[in-house]
């Protein structure tokens, strides 16, 4: 699955121990966009940020290549979406992975991306 940047973020806090499941799971991928974003977040505390380091320190990064950017340029075309949201989903269409994020509401018109939101009570990591 494709770590979005807001999970990274929330995991970071105070109280996000319950997200470590999913910033650890074995299957789990971050895209170099969700790197930037959650590192880059305006509002992030010096402990945040080297709570943010080290789980990405133990996440493979899936970098951008041609396939990814066509893939994002198609959904910026169908959708008025931001460069960064239409990135990380084409990230997980091109790998075929599902994205895990609390922004459902961003992605929900992308019908073949599967979306996991860790913050709804059914959903496992």
């Amino acid at each position: 699955m494709l770590l979005d940047s807001n999970i990274l973020i929330y995991s970071s806090k105070a109280g996000g121990e319950a997200l470590r499941p999913w910033t650890s799971h074995p299957s789990a991928y971050i895209s170099i966009i969700s790197r930037i974003e959650a590192l880059g977040f305006h509002k992030i505390t010096p402990e945040e940020n080297d709570s943010i380091t080290t789980t990405l320190a133990e996440l493979p990064e899936l970098a951008l290549d041609d396939e990814i950017a066509t893939r994002a340029i198609a959904l910026r075309q169908q959708k008025s979406m931001s460069l960064g949201d239409s990135l990380i989903a084409a990230t997980a269409l091109t790998y075929n992975i599902p994205l895990c994020t609390r922004n459902k509401d961003d992605f929900k018109h992308i019908t073949e991306l599967e979306i996991i939101n860790p913050f709804e009570a059914s959903t496992r990591a």
